[in-house]
């Protein structure tokens, strides 16, 4: 593990911004230790085992990329180091991207990965995910709700996309070098294919909350995307649902992404992997 002085994620937007080759996301994080990996063909992902894993849990992870990129491959090690932090056998699962595959494909599939764990048994189970990923979790949650499924343990949503119509006033105040208004809306109207743009399930910010599994936000306090996170926060408390939200300084999207490579992930997935071990072990 080498934890570096420069701020690797940061680096990677401004490079995208300028409209520059990037470095793969997989670069921003270091190889966990100990975790043994297995492909799964159906639901296509990839188990993510650490040593003494909890019995009988799982925590469901959902990749981001704003519905256009990323991938099992692309989070794996991340995912990993938060496998690792709680010692929770963790599922990353694969769902297809823009434009071949668009709403509400992706919750559709998320959703089928969540019922094939509770077909094999497993009774509890977290769902995570980043970006668009922390969307899909939600929503998968909101579905298993209305659909009488059992609700997942507990949800850790890190900087969660959850308004697609891009109205928050961070977008204006942070230092986020990437994610503008005009661009999050683009991705949001690709992901909707002509969708109202309000659809409880593809943004979860307008979505009846009630019932909804505890829940921790960790958000960059600089990301234009913060106050997704924290009107979430609000109206999850406003529904009577245990949420806690952290706001970490100067990082912007996606951040717990360097892993093993900046000491603010590190101490993001350590904290995650705490909290989602107490609610799988509760």
């Amino acid at each position: 593990m080498t934890i570096m002085t420069t701020d690797p994620n940061r680096a990677l937007w401004e490079s995208r911004a300028r409209g520059e080759a990037t470095p793969a996301w997989e670069s921003l994080s270091a190889e966990p230790d100990g975790i043994e990996q297995e492909d799964v063909a159906d639901p296509a992902g990839l188990w993510l085992r650490p040593p003494d894993a909890v019995t009988g849990a799982v925590i469901l992870a959902i990749h981001g990329g704003g519905f256009v990129s990323g991938s099992v491959a692309t989070h794996r090690q991340m995912f990993g180091h938060l496998a690792r932090a709680a010692g929770v056998a963790t599922l990353a699962v694969e769902y297809g991207l823009l434009p071949d595959h668009v709403y509400p494909s992706q919750l559709d599939t998320v959703v089928a990965a969540y019922q094939w764990l509770l077909d094999r048994g497993v009774t509890r189970v977290a769902v995570t995910g980043d970006s668009c990923g922390a969307m899909l979790a939600l929503a998968l949650a909101l579905r298993a709700r209305d659909e009488g499924l059992p609700r997942p343990a507990s949800l850790l949503l890190m900087s969660a996309w959850t308004d697609l119509e891009a109205t928050g006033a961070s977008y204006d105040s942070g230092s986020d070098p990437f994610f503008t208004r005009e661009v999050v809306r683009g991705l949001g109207a690709g992901y909707l294919a002509g969708a109202d743009l309000r659809d409880p399930l593809a943004a979860p910010l307008y979505a009846d909350l009630r019932g909804m599994p505890s829940t921790y936000l960790q958000v960059g306090a600089e990301e234009s995307l913060l106050d997704d996170s924290k009107r979430l926060a609000d109206r999850l408390r406003d529904a009577g649902v245990d949420v806690h939200l952290d706001e970490f300084a100067d990082q912007v999207h996606s951040f717990q992404l360097g892993a093993g490579r900046t000491q603010v992930a590190d101490d993001a997935i350590t904290r995650a992997g705490s909290w989602l071990r107490s609610t799988l072990m509760s």
